[in-house]
């Protein structure tokens, strides 16, 4: 009996080393302040976990603390990036060097150390939107850093401009990624033209699945018939005529209050301390506070901010993951937008981005948002009945994107 014991004992010991454990690494996450990139992090985490039986989350972030704060580190092993402080010596040192030799190595294998030391079966690139703003060398520096490692990179739930794909350098760094999921179709179509054909598959951003937590409302927030309204400095920073944005909040919520039984919540999205939703939020909010029909959502994590937008009868926003939130809770959504992943996302959804999108380089008067909001307004039914038919089966195409991650790590594992 006693050998019996100590067999099974050793076959099981032996059963558990074998199994496979795969490691996992996301980089390329700018910290929970911004609630995108919570919402990607977190929705991630669920598809690829329902996926894989056994798996472990790095979490490369450039803020670790604030993760914690809105409880990421209940998800994932979170490392941060190492951050120069500005003219110490070593910086000092490291523009000296990019000065003569126009590489930027030293510095990326600085602040990047955690990604290129961490051993991982796959590294994700989660930043969604991270292709689209100014210098991207440092994405393209990690993933050929990678690949010469012989590590295997995803390029995940991404928007791409795609002048972007003009570029030699550029094209050749999409064809080192194992994998590309492109979040929207022109991102997609712009892949597949730029000749980035192999293992680039088209899916629904991640954050369609995040769950949603119905925090207690405020007062002056009405269930099913409040707007929800989503301001960020980012869009602000993409207006042709100074000041024009902000003119034309100021006139939707007037036109709002004098018009309609509806009250107003003004929910931020991103709260860092340099691109703060709160600010013009603020300002809307002092100018009509005393009419009781505004109120200002206090920051909260992602899902609980979803939990805010959900319960509102139309939802205008800025911020892409705000927007995210409302169409897959079959909220009526306005995009005041500034590129193509607002038009791709909501082509795929609507057939067309007209009506749905209104980028906020065309605005032009005060009366822009308004006439937008009037068209939404009119078209109420049908937008929200197209929604409630339409996102069950978009939503599902996300789980797709975790069988893509399965069979990288399936065929490493072989």
């Amino acid at each position: 009996m006693r050998v019996c014991i100590e067999y099974n004992q050793i076959k099981a010991w032996n059963d558990c080393t074998e199994r496979k454990m795969n490691k996992l690494l996301l980089y390329g996450h700018g910290g929970g302040k911004n609630h995108g990139c919570e919402a990607i992090a977190r929705s991630s985490y669920k598809i690829i976990d329902k996926i894989l039986d056994d798996v472990q989350f790095d979490l490369i972030s450039s803020n670790r603390e604030d993760d914690a704060d809105y409880g990421l580190d209940k998800l994932f092993d979170i490392y941060k990036t190492n951050k120069l402080i500005a003219y110490s010596m070593r910086h000092i040192g490291y523009r000296v060097r990019r000065m003569f030799s126009k590489k930027i190595d030293h510095y990326m294998d600085y602040e990047y150390k955690n990604v290129f030391t961490k051993d991982a079966d796959l590294y994700l690139s989660i930043g969604g939107d991270n292709y689209c703003y100014g210098d991207v060398s440092w994405l393209t520096y990690i993933n050929h850093r990678l690949k010469k490692q012989g590590k295997e990179t995803v390029l995940w739930g991404c928007s791409i401009e795609p002048e972007l794909l003009e570029a030699k350098e550029i094209t050749e760094d999409m064809k080192r990624y194992s994998l590309i999921t492109a979040r929207e179709s022109i991102t997609y179509d712009a892949l597949i033209r730029a000749g980035i054909t192999k293992n680039t598959h088209l899916f629904p951003d991640p954050a369609f699945t995040l769950n949603t937590i119905e925090l207690d409302l405020p007062s002056g927030f009405d269930e099913n018939n409040t707007i929800g309204i989503n301001i960020s400095p980012l869009i602000i920073n993409y207006e042709n005529s100074k000041g024009v944005t902000l003119e034309n909040y100021i006139a939707l919520v007037k036109h709002i209050i004098d018009t309609t039984d509806m009250q107003i919540a003004l929910i931020p999205h991103v709260v860092h301390e340099n691109n703060d939703d709160r600010k013009p939020l603020s300002d809307l909010y002092e100018r009509f506070k005393d009419t009781n029909r505004i109120v200002m959502i206090d920051d909260c994590n992602c899902m609980e901010l979803k939990g805010f937008v959900s319960r509102c009868r139309f939802f205008i926003g800025a911020r892409t993951h705000a927007t995210i939130a409302a169409y897959s809770t079959y909220v009526p959504t306005l995009v005041v937008g500034y590129s193509v992943k607002a038009k791709g996302i909501a082509k795929d959804i609507f057939g067309t981005f007209e009506n749905y999108v209104l980028p906020v380089q065309s605005l032009e008067d005060g009366n822009n948002l308004i006439k937008a909001f009037e068209w939404m307004k009119e078209n109420e039914d049908a937008i929200r009945n197209h929604l409630v038919e339409f996102m069950p089966s978009y939503i599902s195409r996300v789980w797709q994107a975790g069988e893509e991650i399965k069979k990288i790590l399936d065929k490493r594992n072989e």
